[in-house]
Protein backbone atom coordinates (compact mmCIF):
# COMPACT_ATOMS: atom_id res chain seq x y z
CA UNK A 1 0.00 0.00 0.00
CA UNK A 2 1.15 3.65 -1.02
CA UNK A 3 1.55 6.75 1.24
CA UNK A 4 1.03 10.18 0.08
CA UNK A 5 0.56 8.75 -3.47
CA UNK A 6 4.37 8.85 -4.28
CA UNK A 7 5.05 5.33 -3.49
CA UNK A 8 5.97 5.41 -0.18
CA UNK A 9 5.79 1.72 1.34
CA UNK A 10 3.00 1.80 4.50
CA UNK A 11 4.50 -1.64 6.16
CA UNK A 12 7.77 -0.08 7.33
CA UNK A 13 8.89 -1.95 10.88
CA UNK A 14 9.01 -0.12 13.79
CA UNK A 15 11.28 2.78 13.84
CA UNK A 16 14.67 2.22 15.17
CA UNK A 17 18.06 4.27 14.57
CA UNK A 18 19.86 1.72 13.05
CA UNK A 19 17.12 0.98 10.48
CA UNK A 20 16.82 5.04 10.01
CA UNK A 21 20.14 5.38 9.10
CA UNK A 22 20.22 2.66 6.23
CA UNK A 23 21.15 3.88 2.97
CA UNK A 24 18.65 4.40 0.44
CA UNK A 25 19.63 7.11 -1.89
CA UNK A 26 17.36 9.35 -2.95
CA UNK A 27 18.64 10.36 -6.67
CA UNK A 28 17.57 14.23 -6.29
CA UNK A 29 19.54 14.91 -2.69
CA UNK A 30 22.53 11.88 -3.71
CA UNK A 31 23.14 13.79 -6.96
CA UNK A 32 22.80 17.29 -5.32
CA UNK A 33 25.39 16.65 -2.72
CA UNK A 34 27.88 14.61 -5.01
CA UNK A 35 27.52 17.79 -6.67
CA UNK A 36 28.22 20.27 -4.63
CA UNK A 37 30.79 18.45 -2.80
CA UNK A 38 32.27 17.73 -6.25
CA UNK A 39 32.50 21.35 -7.12
CA UNK A 40 33.69 22.76 -3.99
CA UNK A 41 36.42 20.23 -4.08
CA UNK A 42 37.50 21.40 -7.88
CA UNK A 43 37.54 24.70 -6.67
CA UNK A 44 39.73 23.85 -3.71
CA UNK A 45 42.43 22.17 -6.12
CA UNK A 46 42.48 25.31 -8.48
CA UNK A 47 43.26 27.69 -5.63
CA UNK A 48 45.84 25.36 -4.22
CA UNK A 49 47.29 24.93 -7.66
CA UNK A 50 48.25 28.08 -8.48
CA UNK A 51 49.60 28.19 -4.73
CA UNK A 52 46.65 30.20 -2.74
CA UNK A 53 45.86 28.51 0.48
CA UNK A 54 42.17 27.50 1.30
CA UNK A 55 41.80 27.46 4.98
CA UNK A 56 41.09 23.86 6.13
CA UNK A 57 38.11 24.33 8.37
CA UNK A 58 36.31 25.62 6.02
CA UNK A 59 36.49 22.72 3.87
CA UNK A 60 35.75 20.56 6.56
CA UNK A 61 32.83 22.68 7.36
CA UNK A 62 31.10 22.67 3.99
CA UNK A 63 31.92 19.00 3.78
CA UNK A 64 29.88 18.13 7.22
CA UNK A 65 27.02 20.34 5.96
CA UNK A 66 26.89 18.69 2.92
CA UNK A 67 26.72 14.83 4.60
CA UNK A 68 23.78 16.21 7.16
CA UNK A 69 21.86 16.91 3.93
CA UNK A 70 22.70 13.32 2.73
CA UNK A 71 22.18 12.05 5.71
CA UNK A 72 18.76 13.05 6.34
CA UNK A 73 17.55 12.72 2.88
CA UNK A 74 19.65 9.61 1.49
CA UNK A 75 19.05 7.23 4.24
CA UNK A 76 15.77 5.44 5.27
CA UNK A 77 15.72 8.66 7.78
CA UNK A 78 13.55 10.17 4.71
CA UNK A 79 11.23 7.13 4.16
CA UNK A 80 10.35 7.08 7.56
CA UNK A 81 9.55 10.97 7.77
CA UNK A 82 7.03 10.27 5.51
CA UNK A 83 4.98 8.59 7.89
CA UNK A 84 6.29 10.02 11.44
CA UNK A 85 5.86 13.49 12.05
CA UNK A 86 8.87 12.95 14.99
CA UNK A 87 11.51 11.67 12.31
CA UNK A 88 9.95 14.40 9.95
CA UNK A 89 10.84 17.35 12.31
CA UNK A 90 14.24 15.89 12.81
CA UNK A 91 15.05 16.20 8.99
CA UNK A 92 13.32 19.59 9.43
CA UNK A 93 15.82 21.11 11.88
CA UNK A 94 18.87 19.69 10.66
CA UNK A 95 17.99 20.25 7.04
CA UNK A 96 16.80 23.74 8.16
CA UNK A 97 19.30 25.09 10.90
CA UNK A 98 22.19 22.48 11.08
CA UNK A 99 22.79 22.61 7.31
CA UNK A 100 22.86 25.77 6.40
CA UNK A 101 25.44 26.89 8.92
CA UNK A 102 27.95 24.43 8.50
CA UNK A 103 27.59 25.12 4.50
CA UNK A 104 27.76 28.89 4.84
CA UNK A 105 30.81 28.25 7.25
CA UNK A 106 32.42 26.97 4.57
CA UNK A 107 32.36 30.08 2.76
CA UNK A 108 31.26 29.00 -0.54
CA UNK A 109 30.87 31.99 -2.28
CA UNK A 110 33.88 33.81 -1.58
CA UNK A 111 35.78 30.23 -2.83
CA UNK A 112 33.64 30.41 -5.51
CA UNK A 113 34.51 33.98 -6.39
CA UNK A 114 38.42 33.57 -5.93
CA UNK A 115 38.39 30.13 -7.86
CA UNK A 116 36.63 31.52 -11.22
CA UNK A 117 38.63 33.35 -13.87
CA UNK A 118 37.73 37.07 -14.63
CA UNK A 119 36.66 37.02 -17.86
CA UNK A 120 38.90 40.04 -18.80
CA UNK A 121 38.06 44.32 -19.51
CA UNK A 122 34.77 44.91 -21.23
CA UNK A 123 33.45 41.20 -20.71
CA UNK A 124 31.27 39.60 -18.23
CA UNK A 125 31.85 35.94 -17.67
CA UNK A 126 30.39 33.71 -14.79
CA UNK A 127 32.83 35.52 -11.99
CA UNK A 128 31.41 38.86 -13.25
CA UNK A 129 27.36 37.43 -13.17
CA UNK A 130 28.51 36.56 -9.58
CA UNK A 131 29.29 39.47 -8.23
CA UNK A 132 26.72 41.80 -10.13
CA UNK A 133 23.98 38.88 -8.70
CA UNK A 134 25.64 39.85 -5.28
CA UNK A 135 24.77 43.38 -5.69
CA UNK A 136 21.51 43.47 -7.34
CA UNK A 137 18.64 44.58 -5.87
CA UNK A 138 17.35 41.02 -5.61
CA UNK A 139 19.57 40.19 -3.17
CA UNK A 140 19.56 43.22 -0.67
CA UNK A 141 15.83 42.26 -0.37
CA UNK A 142 16.10 38.62 0.21
CA UNK A 143 19.15 38.80 2.54
CA UNK A 144 17.37 42.02 4.44
CA UNK A 145 16.07 40.90 8.03
CA UNK A 146 12.13 42.18 6.58
CA UNK A 147 12.55 39.32 4.67
CA UNK A 148 14.59 37.01 6.40
CA UNK A 149 12.91 36.79 10.10
CA UNK A 150 9.12 36.57 8.33
CA UNK A 151 10.16 33.99 5.98
CA UNK A 152 11.90 31.64 8.91
CA UNK A 153 8.67 32.18 10.80
CA UNK A 154 6.29 31.41 8.16
CA UNK A 155 7.92 28.46 7.19
CA UNK A 156 6.54 26.66 10.22
CA UNK A 157 3.49 28.45 10.69
CA UNK A 158 2.12 29.06 7.45
CA UNK A 159 3.42 25.69 6.59
CA UNK A 160 2.40 23.44 9.05
CA UNK A 161 -0.48 24.82 10.32
CA UNK A 162 -2.06 25.43 6.59
CA UNK A 163 -3.22 22.39 3.73
CA UNK A 164 -0.07 23.56 2.48
CA UNK A 165 1.90 20.77 4.18
CA UNK A 166 -0.78 17.95 3.46
CA UNK A 167 -0.58 19.21 -0.22
CA UNK A 168 3.15 18.90 -0.80
CA UNK A 169 3.67 15.89 1.16
CA UNK A 170 1.03 14.11 -1.17
CA UNK A 171 3.67 13.85 -3.81
CA UNK A 172 6.93 13.27 -4.17
CA UNK A 173 8.03 16.40 -5.96
CA UNK A 174 6.28 18.62 -3.41
CA UNK A 175 8.20 16.97 -0.75
CA UNK A 176 11.57 17.87 -2.80
CA UNK A 177 10.33 21.32 -2.98
CA UNK A 178 9.26 21.58 0.47
CA UNK A 179 13.09 20.36 1.76
CA UNK A 180 14.67 22.54 -0.92
CA UNK A 181 13.15 25.39 0.41
CA UNK A 182 13.86 24.57 4.20
CA UNK A 183 17.41 24.35 3.39
CA UNK A 184 17.20 27.44 1.37
CA UNK A 185 15.42 29.51 3.93
CA UNK A 186 17.95 28.41 6.40
CA UNK A 187 21.10 30.17 4.11
CA UNK A 188 18.96 32.59 3.15
CA UNK A 189 18.25 33.46 6.90
CA UNK A 190 21.35 32.68 7.97
CA UNK A 191 24.00 34.08 5.47
CA UNK A 192 23.96 37.72 6.79
CA UNK A 193 24.43 36.64 10.11
CA UNK A 194 27.34 34.54 9.92
CA UNK A 195 29.20 37.24 7.96
CA UNK A 196 31.97 35.25 6.44
CA UNK A 197 30.59 35.16 2.25
CA UNK A 198 30.16 39.02 0.68
CA UNK A 199 26.94 39.86 0.49
CA UNK A 200 24.75 42.87 0.72
CA UNK A 201 23.34 43.30 3.83
CA UNK A 202 26.50 43.27 6.12
CA UNK A 203 25.19 44.67 9.83
CA UNK A 204 27.25 45.01 12.94
CA UNK A 205 28.13 41.96 15.56
CA UNK A 206 25.36 43.15 17.69
CA UNK A 207 22.33 43.22 15.10
CA UNK A 208 23.20 39.92 13.86
CA UNK A 209 23.01 38.52 17.42
CA UNK A 210 19.48 40.73 17.54
CA UNK A 211 18.64 39.19 14.10
CA UNK A 212 19.59 35.56 15.58
CA UNK A 213 17.59 35.82 18.65
CA UNK A 214 14.80 37.46 16.64
CA UNK A 215 13.85 33.96 15.16
CA UNK A 216 14.89 31.54 17.59
CA UNK A 217 11.48 31.80 19.98
CA UNK A 218 9.42 31.04 17.26
CA UNK A 219 10.59 27.54 16.73
CA UNK A 220 10.48 26.98 20.64
CA UNK A 221 6.62 28.61 20.50
CA UNK A 222 5.89 26.45 17.54
CA UNK A 223 7.69 22.94 19.31
CA UNK A 224 5.20 23.95 22.35
CA UNK A 225 2.28 24.34 20.14
CA UNK A 226 2.86 20.79 18.76
CA UNK A 227 3.26 19.32 22.45
CA UNK A 228 0.51 20.62 23.97
CA UNK A 229 -2.45 19.69 21.68
CA UNK A 230 -4.87 17.70 22.98
CA UNK A 231 -5.52 15.81 18.86
CA UNK A 232 -3.04 15.26 16.24
CA UNK A 233 -3.22 18.71 14.04
CA UNK A 234 -0.81 17.37 10.90
CA UNK A 235 -3.19 15.65 8.59
CA UNK A 236 -0.32 13.72 6.91
CA UNK A 237 0.72 11.73 10.51
CA UNK A 238 -2.98 11.57 11.49
CA UNK A 239 -3.22 7.80 10.87
CA UNK A 240 0.13 6.34 10.84
CA UNK A 241 0.79 2.53 9.84
CA UNK A 242 -0.06 -0.03 11.84
CA UNK A 243 3.48 -1.62 11.37
CA UNK A 244 5.02 1.22 13.15
CA UNK A 245 2.91 0.68 16.53
CA UNK A 246 3.02 4.10 17.31
CA UNK A 247 0.36 6.68 18.63
CA UNK A 248 -0.31 9.91 16.27
CA UNK A 249 -0.57 12.29 19.19
CA UNK A 250 2.27 11.25 21.18
CA UNK A 251 4.40 11.16 17.76
CA UNK A 252 3.35 14.99 17.35
CA UNK A 253 4.23 15.40 20.97
CA UNK A 254 7.82 13.86 20.30
CA UNK A 255 8.05 16.32 16.82
CA UNK A 256 7.28 19.08 18.92
CA UNK A 257 9.77 18.55 21.66
CA UNK A 258 12.35 17.88 18.98
CA UNK A 259 11.17 21.73 17.57
CA UNK A 260 11.74 23.18 21.01
CA UNK A 261 14.95 21.38 21.48
CA UNK A 262 16.46 21.65 18.62
CA UNK A 263 16.10 25.68 18.47
CA UNK A 264 18.61 26.14 21.02
CA UNK A 265 21.49 24.43 19.21
CA UNK A 266 22.23 26.65 16.01
CA UNK A 267 21.41 29.47 18.60
CA UNK A 268 24.86 28.43 20.72
CA UNK A 269 26.76 27.17 17.25
CA UNK A 270 26.03 31.00 15.82
CA UNK A 271 26.65 33.26 18.31
CA UNK A 272 29.86 30.97 19.27
CA UNK A 273 31.08 31.94 15.40
CA UNK A 274 29.81 35.56 16.28
CA UNK A 275 32.13 36.33 19.05
CA UNK A 276 34.93 34.55 17.77
CA UNK A 277 34.33 36.67 14.46
CA UNK A 278 34.07 39.64 16.44
CA UNK A 279 37.26 38.67 18.30
CA UNK A 280 39.38 38.01 15.20
CA UNK A 281 37.87 41.55 13.53
CA UNK A 282 39.14 43.11 16.79
CA UNK A 283 42.62 41.50 16.40
CA UNK A 284 43.08 42.88 12.85
CA UNK A 285 41.73 46.14 13.46
CA UNK A 286 44.58 46.54 16.46
CA UNK A 287 47.34 45.03 14.03
CA UNK A 288 46.25 47.80 11.14
CA UNK A 289 46.61 49.98 14.05
CA UNK A 290 49.74 49.47 15.17
CA UNK A 291 51.06 49.44 11.58
CA UNK A 292 49.41 52.93 11.12
CA UNK A 293 51.30 54.23 14.07
CA UNK A 294 54.68 52.22 12.96
CA UNK A 295 54.47 54.17 9.15
CA UNK A 296 53.76 58.06 10.59
CA UNK A 297 55.54 57.54 13.83
CA UNK A 298 52.69 57.59 16.27
CA UNK A 299 51.03 61.00 14.56
CA UNK A 300 47.51 60.18 16.55
CA UNK A 301 48.75 60.08 20.28
CA UNK A 302 51.05 62.29 19.63
CA UNK A 303 48.57 64.86 18.38
CA UNK A 304 46.28 64.15 21.78
CA UNK A 305 49.18 64.13 23.85
CA UNK A 306 49.18 68.01 22.58
CA UNK A 307 45.69 68.36 23.44
CA UNK A 308 46.19 67.34 26.89
CA UNK A 309 49.33 69.44 27.23
CA UNK A 310 47.36 72.37 25.57
CA UNK A 311 44.32 71.65 27.96
CA UNK A 312 46.86 72.13 31.21
CA UNK A 313 48.32 75.18 30.06
CA UNK A 314 44.76 76.53 29.80
CA UNK A 315 43.68 75.45 33.43
CA UNK A 316 47.14 77.42 34.76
Amino acid sequence: MDHSGHGMMMDLPPFTLGRGLEFSGDPFFMISCLLGLGLYGWAVVRLRRRGDAWPVGRTVAFVLGVLTVALVMCTKLNEYGMVMFSVHMVQHMVISMLSPILILLGAPVTLTLRALPAAGRGRKGPREWLVALLHSRYMRIITHPAFTIPLFIASLYALYFTPLFDFLMGSRTGHIAMMVHFLAVGLVFFWPIMGVDPGPHRPGYVMRMLELFAGMPFHAFFGIALMMASEPMIGTYTNPPASLGIDPLSDQQAGGGIAWAFSEIPSVVVLIALVYQWYRSDQRQARRTDRTADRDGDKELAAYNAYLASLRTREQ
